[in-house]
């Protein structure tokens, strides 16, 4: 595993965005780990996340793109630390852009927020955690509809590796239903293989019966 990939899962405990324990994630899943990225929430932190963004994406895709987009709201965030990361990491000046949720009427108008998206411009969405692919058959549309652009691809920062509405990952259903390449930070069988049975910071965090949980989990809800 890339080092820049152990750093990120540490990162993630560090920030309590990577919690383990009981849970219901939004499709009502009884899960025993959960990622919230909304305790991202001071400069550095945000500073470090986007890095860790553009490393994904450059190993993806390239820096041949032009806009990278973030849906409202948790995308917002996301999308200035990623431009800000590639800027500063790489010098690629990519635009950013992110939607409303309500269309404003007056000053800056329009459903966008950031730059426009113009014909021709080649878009990568960044999101937090894909669990069943919803979002993104609400994102599509809103950029297809600024012009002719092409959507690249999909990044988010963890791949949880579990059924979205058939028996594939959610990541794979988006990239076969709407022909977009998808990509992670890391994979959950990433953040099980770094934690499991090994001492962070005095504590081992994923232990035999964590361990047994995910396991479980995995059984009822795991992606073919």
């Amino acid at each position: 595993m890339e080092q820049y990939k152990q750093e990120f899962i540490e990162f993630m405990v560090d920030c309590n965005v990577l919690k383990f324990g009981d849970f219901v994630t939004k499709s009502g899943r009884k899960t025993p780990f959960f990622i919230n990225t909304g305790f991202y929430r001071t400069g550095a932190q945000l500073s470090r996340l986007g890095q860790y963004y553009a490393k994904a994406i450059n190993d993806k895709f390239g820096m041949d793109f032009d806009v990278l987009f973030g849906p409202a709201y948790k995308g917002i965030p996301l999308t200035v630390a990623a431009t800000i990361a590639i800027s500063s990491e790489y010098g690629r000046d990519i635009k950013y852009c992110s939607n409303r949720k309500e269309i404003k009427d007056h000053g800056d108008k329009g459903i966008l927020l950031g730059s426009p998206i113009a014909d021709g411009d080649r878009v990568i969405i960044i999101e937090d955690v894909t669990t069943a692919g919803t979002s993104i058959g609400e994102t599509l549309p809103i950029i297809k509809a600024q012009g002719d652009v092409d959507v690249m691809g999909l990044v988010v920062s963890v791949d949880r590796m579990e059924r979205g509405q058939g028996t594939k990952s959610a990541l794979c259903e988006i990239e076969e239903r709407y022909g977009l390449k998808t990509t992670a930070i890391v994979t959950m069988a990433e953040v099980v293989e770094h934690l499991y049975n090994r001492p962070y910071k005095g504590k081992v965090i994923i232990d035999d019966e964590l361990k047994a949980a995910i396991d479980a989990y995995y059984e009822q809800y795991g992606a073919e």
